[in-house]
């Protein structure tokens, strides 16, 4: 297969010089993992301190790694990297709620990100986090066989309502919808819903996605139950597959709590569950329809190799690739550039609110192997590429 990964001109064709060069300087520091976490106490401290930071932190990492405060703000990026062929799913990245109020708020939010999706092109995917819409410990109660009393169950039929809601609007307007996985802990209630919800509005084609996390050694097994069961019921499986974000959490859990843990027992292990997992989905497109969210160049080349060996178009409307905004741009761009279905997650939301996110990622970054210094790299090929043109 080309290496098509490496051109760093198409990867940051749309990075002025000096957000490359802020791009370096970010980059630089999240690979310190002593100044990752000052900074992520400093910026916790100043924000619960209320001091002026918003603007040192929108003009820095926030505008590196989110599209905007809002979703209207977050246009201008939706368009810029549309004129590349890269598309756009409006992640609003709250986190943390535990009110009524503000799972509602996040119900209009997803709901307002699912007309905005239908009026464009560039977007065409809406996403919502299951904890977006309800109460943790809600899903982890169902998710361990627990009987909910009255008052939980009412709060659980609104949940339900609220799914429902998002999917039969989604359906309605024929917008595609992931629904992001999170802790195990809570995740088997969650999966239920979501395939209660596919059941419902993926008659006709996948509307609605679930997400595997595939660092658990159980997910592809858990497909392949669900395969059978879509098969029986008549139903299309939407998945997007993902390595999974919660591995020190799930770990220590684990071990607190006396549990097998749920993650695979190396990066090896977790490759090639997820390898497979994209395999099982690509030989059952009939029923399927893929989003690979990966920052691995390895699984997305294999991607590309199997569609090439089964005859199946790049811009195959089941099949589409994905990656963090502010991450993997030579992924992304030359995806794009050579005629593949690619979108960026984009991060919205108040500052404040959205910096639960953002520190997640300069932890992920710092805790994944080879992802900082591979930034840092290509970054470098693009600057010295640059200056020889001068």
């Amino acid at each position: 297969m080309e290496k098509i990964f490496d051109n760093t001109q198409v990867a940051f064709s749309l990075k002025s010089d000096t957000e490359l060069d802020r791009a370096y300087f970010l980059f630089k520091m999240i690979d310190s993992e002593p100044l990752v976490r000052i900074g992520t106490a400093v910026t916790n401290f100043a924000i619960k301190a209320h001091l002026p930071v918003e603007g040192l932190i929108r003009a820095t990492v926030f505008d590196h790694f989110c599209g905007g405060v809002n979703e209207n703000d977050c246009l201008t990026v939706v368009d810029k990297m549309f004129t590349k062929g890269v598309s756009s799913v409006l992640d609003y990245s709250v986190e943390g709620k535990e009110e009524e109020e503000q799972f509602d708020a996040a119900l209009e939010m997803t709901l307002r990100t699912i007309d905005f999706a239908k009026e464009r092109l560039a977007i065409p995917f809406a996403v919502f986090k299951p904890t977006g819409l309800g109460r943790f410990e809600l899903y982890e109660k169902l998710g361990e066989k627990q009987t909910l009393n009255s008052k939980e169950q009412a709060e659980w039929d609104r949940v339900v309502a609220r799914f429902d809601k998002v999917c039969g609007e989604a359906h309605k307007k024929d917008v595609a919808l992931l629904i992001d996985g999170e802790e195990s802990w809570m995740q088997d209630a969650a999966d239920d819903l979501v395939t209660d919800m596919m059941r419902k509005y993926n008659k006709e084609k996948a509307i609605v996605f679930n997400t595997l996390q595939m660092y658990r050694w159980d997910r592809l097994d858990y497909l392949k139950k669900l395969h059978e069961v879509a098969k029986t019921e008549g139903f299309y499986i939407g998945m997007k597959l993902v390595r999974g974000a919660y591995m020190e959490k799930e770990n220590k859990r684990a071990e607190e709590k006396g549990y097998v843990s749920p993650i695979c027992v190396s990066k090896e292990a977790t490759d090639i569950n997820y390898d497979n997992a994209v395999q099982y989905m690509l030989e059952h497109l009939d029923k399927m329809a893929i989003f690979a969210g990966t920052h691995n160049e390895l699984s997305s080349y294999k991607l590309m190799e199997m569609m090439a060996q089964k005859g199946i178009a790049k811009n195959d409307p089941r099949i589409w690739f994905g990656q963090l905004y502010g991450m993997s741009d030579n992924i992304s761009y030359n995806l794009a550039e050579n005629g593949y279905n690619d979108a960026k997650y984009l991060p919205f939301g108040p500052v404040k609110d959205v910096m639960p996110y953002l520190i997640r990622r300069a932890e992920e970054n710092t805790s994944v192997a080879g992802q900082t210094s591979r930034e840092l790299s290509m970054i470098k090929a693009e600057r010295k590429r640059r200056k020889g043109k001068e």
